[in-house]
C-alpha cells in the first residue's frame, strides 16, 4: 500500500488524535493540500479501532505517546504496511520518548512547535518512505545504536531502563487498581473512558507478566515498581 506511490495517486491520511481541536483542525489543513486526501479521523476509542483496522492509508498521524501504545496494544506488530507509516507529532525534545517512539515503529517524530508547513511535508516525506524527526534526536539515535555496536549489553542495559517503570498515567491508574476500583470507577476518577482504562490495565499486565490485575498489583507492591503516590489526574 505504501511502495512506489503513483503521481495520479494521493496520499491518503488517517488522523488519530485525542484533543478534538486538534483533530479537526489537523484534518482541515490537511484536506487543503493537494495530492493528500484524509480518509479519516478519531480519538482512542474502540470504534476507531474498528475503524482503522478496515480503513487502508499511507501515513497514520498520531499526537500523543500513551496513543500509540494504545495503538501497538490493538494492533500488536503488524507490518508497517498493514495499518500506514506512523507520523508522531506534538512531540516534546524528549530522548527517551523519542527512542520508545522508535522502538514503537514511528517512522516519523515532530516537535510540537512545528508548522502545519512542515507537518505536510512530513507526511510526503513519510509516505515516500522516509524518516522523519529533528536533528539532535537523530543523534539520539545514531548514538544508542552506537553503543549497542561496540557493546551489545549496552543495547540491553538502556532498553531495560526504559522499559523498568511504569508511566505516571500507569501509576496512577494501578494505585486505584490497589485500591478495589472498577474500571468504571477508575474511568470516572481519572476522567478517561473505560475502554482506556482497560487498555492501560493490559499494558501493565504484560508489562509485570501478571496474569490478573490482582497479580499486578502485588508485584508493584513487592517492589519491582513504584506506584504514584498522589493519585490524581495528571
Amino acid at each position: 500500500m505504501n511502495t512506489a506511490l503513483g503521481a495520479a495517486r494521493p496520499i491518503s491520511v488517517y488522523v488519530l488524535a485525542e484533543n478534538r481541536l486538534v483533530r479537526e483542525s489537523l484534518v482541515r489543513q490537511v484536506r487543503k493540500r493537494t495530492a493528500i486526501r484524509v480518509v479519516g479521523s478519531g480519538w482512542e476509542s474502540r470504534a476507531t479501532f474498528e475503524e482503522l483496522a478496515t480503513t487502508p492509508c499511507d501515513v497514520l498521524l498520531i499526537d500523543s505517546l500513551e496513543m500509540l501504545r494504545t495503538f501497538r496494544t490493538c494492533f500488536g506488530t503488524l507490518n508497517k504496511d498493514a495499518t500506514g507509516r506512523i507520523l508522531l507529532l506534538g512531540m516534546e525534545h524528549n530522548p527517551e520518548h523519542f527512542l520508545q517512539a522508535v522502538g514503537l515503529g514511528v517512522c516519523g517524530y515532530l516537535l510540537k512547535d512545528v508548522s502545519i508547513a512542515e507537518v505536510i511535508e512530513a507526511v510526503r516525506a513519510t509516505a515516500r518512505g522516509e524518516g522523519v524527526c529533528p536533528p539532535m534526536l537523530c543523534r539520539t539515535l545514531f548514538d544508542f545504536v552506537g553503543q549497542g555496536m561496540v557493546s551489545r549489553s549496552g543495547i540491553s542495559e538502556q532498553t531495560g531502563s526504559y522499559r523498568s517503570s511504569l508511566t505516571l498515567r500507569q501509576r496512577q491508574l494501578m494505585t486505584l487498581v490497589a485500591k478495589g476500583m472498577t474500571n468504571k470507577e477508575i474511568a470516572s476518577n481519572l476522567n478517561l473512558s473505560e475502554f482506556t482504562v482497560k487498555n492501560h490495565i493490559h499494558r501493565v499486565m504484560e508489562h509485570l507478566h501478571a496474569g490478573s490485575r490482582h497479580e499486578a498489583v502485588e508485584a508493584i507492591r513487592a517492589g519491582h515498581f513504584s506506584l504514584q503516590q498522589d493519585s490524581g489526574t495528571a
